[in-house]
Parts: C-alpha cells; sequence; structure tokens
C-alpha cells in the first residue's frame, strides 16, 4: 500500500484539503458528504426530483385495498365489494373507485412480503429497507435523500405531515445521520381553518428579535462548549435553527397558506374534513415549492376488529371513513400532479407496514400479516398501468415475483436518482450502504 494512502482508504492530499475545510467548521464526514454532492460517489441521475409518501399507518388490509379476492370465501372475501380497473382483469376495492380509474397513471406491487409483523419493527423495514437491529437505527428515505442532496431553500428538505409519528412514534426518522435530516413535523390539521403550522407563529411574548437572541445565545455555548473540550460535537439545536429560518421567511409561511387555491382543486381532495385528503394537497404544495422529500402520515390502520366501519362507513352517510378518504387523497394527488406537469418528476408512493390476515377475526377485523401486502406507486420514472407479482388465492402468500422491503427501498433510492450500493457513515465513521446488500430494484417499475 502507498504510503499515501491509509488503510480506510483516505488519502494524504483528503486529510490536506480536510485540514483547509476545518478553519470553515467543516470535518471529514462532511468533505466526503460534498463529494458526494457533486456527483463523485453518487453517479445515478434522478428520475424523481421529490417524492411524496403516503403512510397509511397501522398496516393497511391489501384485501381492502389493492388486491381484492372477489371469488374467495366470505370469511376471505370480506364485507366491501370491488370495483373494475383500467386493467382487464384487475379490480380494487369498491372504495377506491377513483384510484381505479387511474391505474394506467399507476403501478401495484400485490408481492410484498415481510418476517416482521410488530408495528415498530415493521416500520422500520419499510421506512428503511433494513431490519432493525439495537446495534443501529437506519435513516428512513427522506432523512437520506436529506442527507445527500442538502438544504435547498428555507423550507426543511424533509417534511412530515401532520407528523411523523408512525409506527409508535419509536422511529426518529435520521437514524445514525445528523439530526438536521429528521422529518419536520408541522403539526396542527392542514386545511382546516385556523390552521397553523407548528414553529410558524410565535410564542406569547416572543418575537423575531428575542428568538434571534436566543438563537446567538445557544450559539454563544455551542461554541463555549466546543472551545473548552475540543473533542466534543457540535451541541447546535437544529429544530431551533429550522424554527428560526421558518419564521423569518415569508415565503415558508406562503407554502401553507391554503387561501390561493382554487375551489375546483381543493374539491379533487376532498372537503376539509378529509385530513389526509388536505395533507396530501399540502404536500404538493410543499413539492412544488422544492422540498424533495414529503411523509403524509394517515393513522387509524389497525383494524382488528369492526372492519367495515372503519374503512367504508363509520356512521349512515359517512364520507369520509379511511378508505374513501385515501381514494379522494391518492386520485387528487395524481390527478393534480399530472395537471400541472410534475408527475413525470414527482414519485407518489402509498404504503403500511404490513397487511391483514387472510381470514376475519371474530370481532369482524383482521390482524397483523406481513406475509404479502401491497404497495402502490405512481410517476417519478414509475412505469404506470401494471400489476408486479401476486398474491395467491386467499391473500396469503406470494404467489410469484416476491418482494422485499430492502428491493423496494433499492428502488425507491433508484428512481430519487440515489445509488443503493452509496455508502453513508454512522458518526463514527463506519460506512453503511443505503440499501442492504442483497438488495434488488424491481425493474419492471422503472420506466
Amino acid at each position: 500500500m502507498s504510503n499515501l494512502t491509509r488503510c480506510d482508504g483516505v488519502s494524504r492530499r483528503d486529510l490536506l484539503r480536510v485540514g483547509g475545510l476545518s478553519a470553515l467548521g467543516l470535518g471529514l464526514g462532511d468533505y466526503f458528504r460534498l463529494q458526494r454532492l457533486h456527483g463523485a460517489e453518487n453517479p445515478l441521475k434522478a428520475k424523481a426530483k421529490a417524492c411524496i409518501l403516503i403512510w397509511l399507518d397501522g398496516g393497511p388490509s391489501h384485501l381492502e385495498t389493492f388486491d381484492p379476492k372477489p371469488e374467495a370465501p366470505a370469511e376471505v372475501r370480506g364485507p366491501l365489494k370491488t370495483v373494475a380497473t383500467k386493467l382487464p382483469g384487475v379490480r380494487f376495492s369498491e372504495d377506491l373507485a377513483r384510484t381505479a380509474g387511474l391505474l394506467d397513471k399507476l403501478a401495484v406491487i400485490r408481492s410484498m412480503t415481510s418476517t416482521l409483523g410488530e408495528h415498530n419493527f415493521g416500520t422500520h423495514y419499510l421506512m428503511t429497507g433494513y431490519k432493525p437491529t439495537p446495534a443501529l437505527e437506519y435513516p428512513a428515505f427522506g432523512a437520506t435523500l436529506a442527507h445527500v442532496r442538502g438544504q435547498a431553500g428555507v423550507l426543511p428538505p424533509n417534511i412530515a405531515v401532520p407528523d411523523f409519528g408512525i409506527g409508535g412514534s419509536k422511529l426518529a426518522g435520521n437514524g445514525y445521520l445528523p439530526g438536521s435530516t429528521r422529518p419536520f413535523s408541522v403539526g396542527g390539521s392542514s386545511g382546516r381553518r385556523g390552521f397553523k403550522v407548528r414553529d410558524l407563529d410565535f410564542y406569547r411574548g416572543l418575537d423575531l428579535a428575542r428568538l434571534d437572541q436566543r438563537r446567538k445565545f445557544v450559539g454563544a455555548l455551542d461554541e463555549f462548549s466546543r472551545t473548552k473540550d475540543a473533542s466534543s460535537k457540535s451541541a447546535s439545536d437544529p429544530d431551533l435553527e429550522r424554527a428560526y429560518n421558518l419564521i423569518a421567511s415569508t415565503e415558508a409561511k406562503r407554502a401553507f397558506d391554503f387561501s390561493g387555491e382554487p375551489e375546483k382543486v381543493r374539491a379533487l381532495y376532498g372537503d376539509q374534513r378529509n385530513s389526509i385528503g388536505q395533507a396530501c394537497l399540502l404536500a404538493r404544495r410543499l413539492v412544488e415549492r422544492g422540498v424533495p422529500f414529503v411523509t403524509v402520515n394517515s393513522k387509524g390502520w389497525d383494524t382488528h376488529q369492526d372492519l367495515y366501519s372503519k374503512l367504508k362507513e363509520r356512521y349512515p352517510g359517512d364520507k369520509w371513513a379511511l378508505l374513501p378518504s385515501l381514494d379522494f387523497a391518492l386520485s387528487g394527488l395524481v390527478v393534480d400532479l399530472s395537471d400541472r406537469g410534475m408527475l413525470d418528476d414527482t414519485l407518489v408512493v402509498v404504503m403500511g407496514e404490513f397487511g391483514r390476515t387472510p381470514k376475519l377475526n371474530a370481532n369482524g377485523g383482521r390482524d397483523h400479516w406481513p406475509r404479502v401486502f401491497s404497495v402502490a406507486l405512481a410517476g417519478g420514472g414509475v412505469k404506470g398501468g401494471q400489476v408486479i407479482g401476486q398474491s395467491d388465492s386467499l391473500g396469503e402468500s406470494p404467489k410469484d415475483r416476491p418482494v422485499t422491503p430492502a428491493d423496494l427501498a433499492a428502488t425507491i433510492y433508484t428512481l430519487l436518482g440515489i445509488d443503493p450500493n452509496l455508502k453513508l457513515h454512522t458518526g463514527d465513521g463506519r460506512p453503511v450502504r443505503v440499501a442492504p446488500d442483497g438488495s434488488s430494484v424491481v425493474s419492471e417499475l422503472i420506466a
């Protein structure tokens, strides 16, 4: 080995460059990140500029959404009817009729498979592509994208609507990556009267000048800490920094103001009672303003009992149970993005942590079932008008073309222009692949 190169592959020239950067407050990890941002390690071209992930928290039933079994026995078929899609022989749940009419723009994987049927574990697996381990928490898609691309404007590059409380709220989102890549939760209920985004309005007795004073004070404490202990890392508060930047920006506030949206556009997503629809409208507004990753968090899909009322109708005449709400939200988002010429470079993903049992239980619900389930995708380089893989006649196991969460992660990263083989580094310098070793891109998905 040359005496100019260390065993970790770092050359003397690299070290000299980092030494020069240290005067600007940058370290070795920052240097490698800058290299990646300039294409040195990540040569893929992105098909998708941005991603909107619609997360169905709790585990949506594949049998009541994208993979119904109308010919199966009643205890498998369930209480809902089905509707034809644009693809011959492919049917969706009756309450996804609007989405069914757009299947030419969507792709559905019906053979997703996992071994993890617990909410926290399943969520970690689907959100990162890695099975969870006590040794390391892996970053979710949005954090990885924020880390690789960086922040281009005032708005955070990784936003959750209304929050990132998924899978039991134990997943931070940024994993081993810096706290600045963690999803920024807007809070509130988007689209409602009086809706306010967390940190975009001043608290009582706190104005911009006082917030700036507090920010400088925290920065001074950080600098004192670093001076006192040269080995310590920066204790800067990314949440405080983001809060200050957002409050100080009229453009950031404008992104969350729905008043300028035409009623015709708002109607695509349903009325103000449809929270997931309004969240998807906000996601479109954020992506339109340069935010690369938005997670729309829809809760309540853990249907162990009374599946019919939770999914279809909570009371007579109910328009906004889970499935009708999702139908308006997803179809409205796809149509809106398409009308604006944004669908081709905006990836839309719809998924949860697992599926539900093939047979109804004694309480009229379905329990956790990771062995087979469905994921839907659209836009952002996805080839629409297809169903990839099949489940068996009872929706119990993959019949063919099994796809793991690791494979899905490799595919999503590829569409976003991130090489699945790219290695990021933990705080102590350990290299970790973006997608697990052995994962395979679902090539049929990519147009």
